[in-house]
């Protein structure tokens, strides 16, 4: 009996001096670049498609602002999906104003594909976006299709809310765990907690004024949430330029300016434009239409000091 404990014993010794001594696998290139694993996510730059749902290659599709489809924009780098849901004959759909303008498709159908990418993409980390404007049910209709696709199992939820730009795990952590989608939604998650990984938007992220016409882009903070001050949030810049049609009123994209407003020039210039506003730091979003036009990955990299 002695020795069978001390045999025991012994091996539960080298157990735990071999757990001390093999470290655990960890992230060495994430987002493409080994650079960026140590740094928080709250400190790093991502490329963000604009009603990301919303593409077609005809022209005179007058509601989009996507030429290419959700696996070709991840594929061009983009790491934040933007989209606005609509429950359409009980279901919620990803959709342009209305699903009788653009309908694009069940946000279970989309999710399932962002699911694929993740599952071939293991070092990525991708932030999800959404707009709630007819205030969806959370545990009712935005659960269950994360569920379903199996997102909400890669769903990071922070120990608790709000979490200040500085105190966000590195993008090395985030993947390590296992939890590497950020998902913020506009509106309900704020007052609604019962669906944990789904985070209020606006009391961690500001954005500067949306369908904007002024190619200069003027910097401005336009929608916020307390209790952090405007430095402790992260923000998104909405460079996206639209035209008014005919002066009605009506706003649509502009793609034939894509070449330029989507310019390593213009995205840089409405960034420093926003530092005044957040402690001289770089955007953590940059939001594009037509994210195949110009150059907006590699603006992205250059805010990211990887340029």
């Amino acid at each position: 009996m002695r020795v069978a404990s001390f045999l025991l014993t012994a091996v539960a010794l080298v157990a735990s001096v071999h757990g001390a001594i093999v470290p655990s696998k960890r992230a060495t290139v994430c987002n493409g670049h080994a650079e960026l694993c140590n740094r928080s996510y709250g400190n790093v730059t991502f490329l963000g498609a604009h009603d990301s749902f919303a593409f077609s290659d005809d022209p005179l599709a007058l509601a989009r602002d996507q030429e290419v489809d959700i696996p070709s924009q991840l594929g061009l780098g983009v790491r934040l999906l933007q989209a606005q849901a609509h429950v359409n004959d009980g279901v919620l759909h990803f959709c342009h104003t209305s699903c009788l303008l653009f309908d694009g498709g069940t946000v279970e159908d989309y999710l399932n594909k962002v699911h694929d990418f993740l599952t071939a993409n293991p070092n990525e980390v991708l932030t999800l976006l959404f707009t709630n404007p007819e205030g969806a049910s959370l545990p009712d209709l935005w659960d269950p299709p994360f569920q379903a696709s199996g997102i909400a199992d890669l769903a990071y939820v922070p120990p608790s809310i709000p979490v200040k730009q500085s105190d966000w795990p590195t993008l090395g952590e985030l993947i390590d765990s296992g939890k590497r989608v950020i998902v913020f939604l506009d509106a309900g998650a704020d007052t609604d907690r019962s669906v944990p990984y789904i985070l209020p938007e606006f009391e961690m992220v500001w954005e500067t004024p949306f369908s904007v016409t002024d190619p200069t882009f003027p910097c401005s903070v336009d929608r916020i949430s307390g209790p952090l001050g405007t430095t402790d949030h992260m923000y998104m810049i909405n460079h996206s330029l639209n035209k008014n049609v005919f002066d009605s009123g009506i706003i649509v994209s502009d793609p034939l300016d894509a070449p330029t407003t989507n310019s390593v020039s213009s995205i840089v210039a409405n960034a420093a434009g926003c530092e005044q506003f957040a402690a001289g730091r770089a955007p953590n979003f940059v939001l594009l239409d037509f994210v195949n036009i110009g150059h907006g990955l590699d603006a992205v990299n250059q805010l990211n000091g990887l340029a």
